[in-house]
């Protein structure tokens, strides 16, 4: 049965009972809640008037941004499917993602322009380029979105169905990037209930009652005000977003194209941020070195609005999630989730407590199986896989093969597996042991590069480290740990070595320790493997 659980058909009506409220921020721009969703209403003309289809694929090649959220809206009053794009990728690895998602529409950046320019005629599916305007020189055939809004009438509103499309695309850890299709029904199951009881409130009965939960929510204090500072064609920033809209609240953007932590902290202080979402270290380092360089001037920020730090998707360390708690008095929530589920797990730190790393209370439709699909005993020391099987994608685009391998049924119920390890202990909580396709196997032992990397970060001089598996003729893969140390720190692969040795078995200790000026991650904080074996393999050849 189709259902009428779709994003879009909230905000619509959020934005008839809050007009006025803010509802997308960046810098000194502003939207309220009617521009959000009038503007939108525009944007969807104008995609129909480009010939987007019904379940058609847009795409956005964007930076964080108001288009970014305005873009989504319209696609989904379309009754079309939003496409991230990395903004990172260049022209053969657009190309990848366009044709494999048959995207129709392109939104990008003009500072983007350079590849799309180069693209525009290797995509047979697209039928319109849509460029915002950053005061780059418009590319040759792309219609400027400014002028696409302030020319088109608002789309009538139309009955939207939780069948909608939302496709996520995951690099992953290994291959091409795959598209996770989430429906608008199940991505709202994932998401909402839990935002709801938070809030004090019951998930509504439907989309008409949404209004009226919000209003409840902001009377008791609850309205957020939400700010993604990873980037929002990733999964954490994207959801998180979701998430904070349906509640009626206000999204800020930052408006560097990179991260910068004072920038994020400024903002929390001029627009009374409630929360934000972050990707683990990645972010929560700079924003601890950031804190700390204000409290060295004499300038603190204040963080007094501050409630809840969210991450998802990269390692959270304890000493990171108390160094900001310290100084924003705020909840630490890591969220254990991938492209592939929401809700595995989480681990709740708050102030004056003392916070763990990598270990989370399961979620409740969350069970760790063996391979053949049995349940790992609590205290038995047994790895498994983590299974959600609550809502949950329906699979990856076009991809049957890697969708059965993933999104698999044992007994009467189907679960998304994702690849990722982990144990049970005693008292039901688990301990994340990484993802098995970038596992290291030496000796015939398989190690997790991210518990190893968690152990080597524990010493004082480490600023960053990625672990990979180097090929060694007698071990097999050889556990090889990629460091950047701190500024003015020293430290020699025997004292990497003893700190990981001290924490870890033997057989984990990395039997080669190369150190190079900076880690490489993506903008999304994930760790570039690729990146780093090859920095691996280079220097160690040296």
């Amino acid at each position: 049965m189709t259902s009428d659980w779709n994003y879009a058909t909230c905000w619509e009506l959020i934005a008839d009972a809050q007009p006025d409220r803010p509802a997308l921020l960046q810098g000194d721009r502003a939207r309220s809640w009617y521009e959000w969703e009038d503007n939108a209403s525009r944007l969807a003309t104008a995609f129909r008037d480009l010939g987007l289809s019904e379940g058609g694929k847009v795409a956005s090649y964007l930076y964080n941004s108001i288009e970014y959220m305005e873009g989504v809206f319209a696609t989904w009053k379309c009754r079309a499917a939003p496409v991230n794009v990395n903004y990172r990728y260049l022209d053969d690895e657009l190309v990848y993602l366009l044709e494999n998602s048959d995207s129709e529409i392109l939104l990008f950046h003009g500072v983007l322009g350079e590849h799309v320019a180069q693209i525009r005629d290797r995509v047979p599916t697209l039928r319109a380029m849509i460029q915002i305007d950053d005061g780059s020189p418009l590319v040759d055939g792309a219609h400027r979105y400014e002028d696409l809004i302030s020319n088109s009438e608002p789309a009538p509103r139309i009955a939207l169905s939780g069948d909608d499309l939302y496709i996520l695309y995951t690099g992953g850890t290994t291959g091409m990037p795959k598209g996770v299709m989430w429906r608008n029904e199940d991505l709202f199951g994932a998401l909402m209930p839990a935002i709801f009881a938070i809030s004090g409130g019951v998930v509504p009965d439907g989309p008409n009652e949404i209004p009226a939960m919000v209003q409840r929510a902001a009377d008791a204090g609850n309205r957020p005000t939400h700010l993604p500072a990873s980037p929002l064609m990733h999964g954490t920033a994207f959801m998180t977003t979701l998430q904070a809209a349906t509640m009626g609240g206000t999204i800020v953007t930052l408006e560097s194209a990179h991260f910068d932590a004072h920038e994020m902290w400024r903002a929390v202080a001029k627009h009374k941020l409630t929360q934000m979402a972050i990707v683990g270290d990645a972010f929560g380092k700079p924003m601890v070195r950031a804190l700390e360089e204000a409290e060295a001037n004499g300038e603190p920020y204040d963080l007094t609005s501050l409630r809840v730090i969210i991450s998802s998707g990269v390692m959270w360390t304890a000493e990171v999630k108390e160094a900001l708690m310290a100084r924003a008095g705020c909840v630490c929530l890591d969220s254990l989730g991938s492209s592939e589920g929401a809700g595995f797990g989480s681990q709740i730190a708050i102030p004056g407590a003392k916070a763990t790393t990598a270990k989370f209370t399961i979620g409740e439709h969350t069970r760790v199986l063996t391979e053949d699909g049995r349940a790992v005993e609590p205290g038995s020391d047994e790895r498994g896989l983590l299974a959600l099987g609550g809502p949950i994608p329906i699979g990856y685009y076009k991809d049957e093969v890697k969708t059965a391998e993933t999104f698999r049924t044992f007994g009467d119920r189907r679960y998304s597996i994702p690849g990722d390890w982990a144990r049970v202990a005693a008292d039901g909580t688990i301990e994340l042991l990484g993802r098995g396709s970038v596992s290291i196997n030496t000796g015939g032992e398989k190690v997790f590069p991210e518990e190893v990397e968690e152990a080597v970060k524990l010493h004082p001089g480490v600023a960053d480290a990625i672990v990979v598996g180097i090929p060694d003729e007698k071990w097999g893969e050889a556990v090889t740990a990629v460091v950047a140390l701190r500024d003015g720190e020293t430290a020699t692969a025997e004292d990497i070595g003893e700190t990981v040795r001290s924490h870890l078995a033997g057989f984990k200790r990395p039997k080669h320790v190369v150190f190079t000026n900076e880690i490489v991650r993506g903008p999304n904080g994930k760790a570039d493997y690729a990146w780093a074996k090859q920095i691996a393999h280079d220097l160690l050849e040296h």
